[in-house]
């Protein structure tokens, strides 16, 4: 009998959450040209607030050993 949930996530078998994100990282990569660009677009468009800005950027300078 067929799994439904694997039919519509394409029988995907992983679930490593680091698996996961490096997909969704590439994905976003490929579509992503200029990351300060559409960083301003999201905030501009009200799809990001500042605040959400400011979580991600401590995050990822936590993440990449910045200060």
């Amino acid at each position: 009998m067929a799994n439904s949930l694997f039919e519509q996530f394409g029988n995907q078998t992983s679930t490593n959450p680091m698996s996961q994100f490096m997909s969704a990282f590439k994905q976003i990569q490929q579509t992503v040209r200029n990351p300060k660009q559409e960083v301003e677009r999201l905030l501009q468009s009200g799809q990001m607030t500042q605040q959400q800005f400011n979580q991600l950027s401590q995050m990822a300078n936590q993440f990449f050993g910045r200060k």
